[in-house]
């Protein structure tokens, strides 16, 4: 950089420029003022080049250069237009190929935080704060700091280590990248906007991040107020809405006046037209209509239905939107089924009941209510042309380039943390048929009234999916006795990371006595354990396979026994998502040629029964 020639000065001032100090202001080498005008300059100011036209909209360019703006302690990189500033911008570094016009004002002040340190309160709208927002944060940190808030010491630790991060990369000044779009926007403070990212028509962002990657940036929209938050990857925030105290992950969008405070979003979520408070919106939560409120909630995989929308979501074979099971959907009978609010990734995607902690052992069931009286069907999720849908359709909806996957999100729906609870539930309704005997017209499971042949139904769907389970891993895995005990007893889900119960206690446990240092290092071990699941789960499925077949060690002889009775099961479940499927198209509801792709999808399921 070299200061201002005599000449330069007095051609920026022939262009209508003036400066409090001529002296202060630094330019490139190359640097010609020819496309300078009309600017006034305040404290130190550092300008680059101009030599390349900008692409304002599709096959219109204009010239880079600055015209009708006030700087102030600014830094404006290589080859933007920056243009019609209405107030000025102050204590900003601008990269380079930027375009930024009519912007009433940018800048940065004192104790300026980006939307970093933020203690929100999670899930108690009145409670302290739980989840300190950084730009680091995944969902199954979130999950970790929520799960076990009452541990003082464990968020003592991470509060500090989290601290420690932000004041090792905190910036004194906002900060734009490079090719950033600002346009028609009105107040930007205390913001930082990386590559690539446009802010078109948004009324405010303050004390807000705007993060992105080359393959994911991000947008921000007309008429939206963006407070103390950070918005990663790929999201969206379109169309009035109003965020306060937010982080907002990967790829989610959010948009038609959506408004959401002290809440937070992970990986593909979808928000419009609702609110959220004290909101846990974990991987694939959406919200579609206006009479939604999510407050206080833990939700994921999960699709919020409206108090006057009791449209018929228990058949599901036609396109629909992010979740489909929707709570308190009323089927042809006139029953409900009252499908939980969500508490952990598969509750609605896979029909776990979360109403009441007792259903939570009797998974992939419904409940169903007759006047005063709520009806029971254990396991009767497992057979339906829904949860097939839901099985390849979310792995597909991730739109999170490789580089960009912060959050872990595990797709399985058969794993130890929900095939442990098929085993509980198969467990209870053996014990109800032993203790009421196999001749009785019901069974009473608590408040809960279960039919002789629902609970029959549910104990053979059980069984079925236990083996679909046993052999699908003894397919992936070589037969070999496993090399760790990490992996046996109960699994938990954090948000997306199916892990060992041990492996959380353990990592706790290095957290509180400080064996892991920096916050990354804590994030690191969620990947390790993910990177980990494989073997993880061959351990917790070996000791099943040995006690559902009276085995201390499986040999060849007993694999092949296991894979019989894998390709039985698998070939018994897809008649059943047949029948369910036929049963939909004969209510008229669904087209022929829809029915005939879904029937031949399902003929090209014995590809799956490979065994190599």
């Amino acid at each position: 950089m070299r200061t201002l020639t005599n000449t330069e000065i007095n051609q920026l001032e022939q262009q209508g420029c003036r400066a409090e100090d001529w002296t202060a202001i630094s330019v490139a080498e190359d640097f010609m003022p020819t496309h300078v005008c009309n600017v006034a300059f305040y404290g130190e100011v550092n300008l680059g080049v101009f030599e390349k036209n900008v692409e304002v909209s599709k096959d219109f360019m204009k010239h880079s250069g600055i015209r009708n703006a006030t700087l102030r302690n600014a830094t404006i990189g290589d080859n933007c237009l920056i243009e019609n500033i209405g107030t000025y911008i102050n204590n900003y570094t601008i990269g380079d190929d930027c375009y930024i016009t009519n912007v009433n004002i940018m800048e940065t002040t004192e104790g300026a935080t980006f939307g970093e340190g933020h203690l929100i309160s999670v899930l108690n709208e009145v409670g302290d704060g739980n989840v300190m927002l950084f730009d680091g944060l995944t969902s199954q940190l979130a999950a970790l700091m929520v799960k076990h808030f009452r541990d003082r010491e464990l968020i003592a630790q991470l509060k500090k280590l989290i601290r420690e991060n932000i004041e090792e990369t905190s910036l004194e000044r906002g900060t734009i990248g490079d090719r950033v779009r600002i346009i028609n926007t009105g107040e930007i403070t205390n913001t930082h906007i990386n590559d690539d990212c446009e802010v078109i028509g948004t009324t405010r962002l303050s004390d807000c991040s705007i993060k992105s990657i080359p393959e994911a940036s991000v947008y921000i929209g007309s008429g939206v107020i963006c407070e103390n938050s950070i918005i990663f990857d790929g999201s969206a925030i379109t169309n009035s809405v109003k965020l306060e105290n937010c982080f907002v992950g990967e790829a989610c969008q959010i948009t038609n006046g959506f408004t959401a405070e002290s809440s937070i979003f992970f990986a593909n979520s979808f928000m419009a037209n609702g609110e959220a408070c004290a909101a846990f919106c974990g991987p694939f939560s959406a919200s579609h209509h206006k009479s939604s409120l999510l407050i206080g909630g833990q939700f994921s995989f999960y699709n919020a239905g409206s108090a006057t929308n009791f449209s018929n979501h228990a058949y599901k074979m036609g396109p629909m939107h992010y979740g489909e099971m929707e709570r308190g959907s009323k089927t042809a009978s006139g029953a409900y089924l009252l499908m939980p609010a969500q508490i952990g990734a598969y509750s609605v995607c896979f029909g776990k009941l979360m109403y009441h902690p007792d259903t939570r052992q009797v998974p992939f069931s419904y409940l169903i209510a007759y006047s005063d009286t709520m009806y029971l069907a254990p396991g009767r999720n497992l057979t339906t042309v829904g949860l097939y849908r839901d099985i390849r359709k979310w792995p597909t909806r991730d739109k999170r380039p490789k580089a960009g996957q912060k959050s872990i999100v595990n797709f399985d729906w058969l794993s130890p943390f929900t095939v442990g609870e098929i085993v509980q539930g198969k467990t209870i309704l053996e014990d109800l048929r032993t203790a009421s005997g196999d001749n009785v017209s019901t069974y009473n499971y608590h408040e809960y009234v279960i039919k002789n042949n629902s609970l029959k139904l549910g104990i053979r769907n059980y069984d079925m999916a236990l083996r679909i389970f046993m052999g699908a891993v003894l397919k992936r895995h070589p037969l070999t006795e496993p090399s760790t005990d990490t992996g046996l007893g109960k699994w938990n889900d954090l948000a997306g990371l199916l892990l060992p119960e041990s492996e959380e206690h353990r990592l706790i446990d290095d957290i509180k006595t400080k064996r892991l240092t920096t916050i990354n290092q804590v994030l690191a071990r969620f990947n390790d354990i993910a990177a980990n699941y494989d073997e993880y789960r061959w351990t917790w499925a070996y000791q099943l396979m040995c006690n559902y077949y009276g085995l201390d060690t499986i040999t060849p002889d007993d694999a092949e026994r296991i894979r019989e009775d894998y390709i039985t099961a698998r070939r018994a479940w897809i008649a059943e998502i047949r029948l369910d499927a036929e049963k939909e198209y004969a209510l008229g509801d669904v087209e022929e040629s829809l029915f005939n792709n879904f029937l031949s999808q399902l003929d090209k399921e014995s590809e799956y029964e490979r065994w190599e």
